[in-house]
């Protein structure tokens, strides 16, 4: 245990971390301050010194697990020309649904006042679901200025639906549900990346 006193380097990250692999085991119901801090190996008050309470501690979570998410989509930039254009947004798409954890997102919808310090965080500007639309927008137009996606296609549209189907998932996806959350976003971006490549209508 580190001794009282001493400086804990990524403090915010350890407990975020300790409170995911808590929920993932025991639930969300065993989600305490005490069990947080006895996984992530730190003296009992340290969350309470850090957060105002268990509930502004989980929406913290939260929203530094969609601002982690926001930052991968925007790495869909450099892949612009490269690799297979379904391949590249899946890969994505995947990668935000482990970020984002199932019974975490949970937390918050559970939780009202951690519900409402998270929206309260969204209205602030903090990046969710819309910073990961844009980024999706942003490389579908850019791949279509390329000429990988067809020329009518409806960038906006097909962001938007990806989006839609990431939350639809965030929401309901049992864990472990990674597999069936492949099989849905392949089948997705299949039908919208070929529909895209179809010419547009006279």
């Amino acid at each position: 245990m580190s001794p009282r006193g001493v400086a804990i380097p990524d403090l915010r990250e350890r407990l975020f971390a300790a409170a995911e692999r808590v929920v993932a085991r025991d639930g969300a119901a065993a989600l305490t301050s005490r069990a947080v801090t006895a996984e992530a190996d730190c003296g009992k008050g340290v969350l309470h010194t850090h957060f105002a309470g268990l509930d502004e501690f989980v929406a913290e979570l939260v929203l530094d697990r969609f601002a982690r998410s926001a930052r991968q989509a925007e790495g869909l930039g450099a892949r612009v020309g490269q690799g297979n254009v379904a391949g590249n947004v899946q890969e994505v798409v995947l990668a935000l649904l482990e970020s984002l954890p199932p019974a975490v997102v949970g937390l918050a919808m559970t939780r009202p006042a951690a519900a409402l310090h998270t929206q309260e965080g969204l209205r602030s500007g903090a990046p969710a679901f819309d910073a990961i639309q844009g980024s999706f927008a942003a490389y579908l137009r850019a791949e279509q200025r390329g000429g990988r996606i067809a020329e009518g296609a409806d960038t906006a549209t097909i962001a938007l639906a990806l989006v839609g189907t990431v939350h639809h998932l965030l929401m309901t996806r049992a864990p472990g549900g990674s597999e069936d959350a492949r099989r849905t976003t392949e089948l997705l971006i299949a039908v919208l990346l070929g529909a895209s490549r179809q010419p547009p209508a006279a």
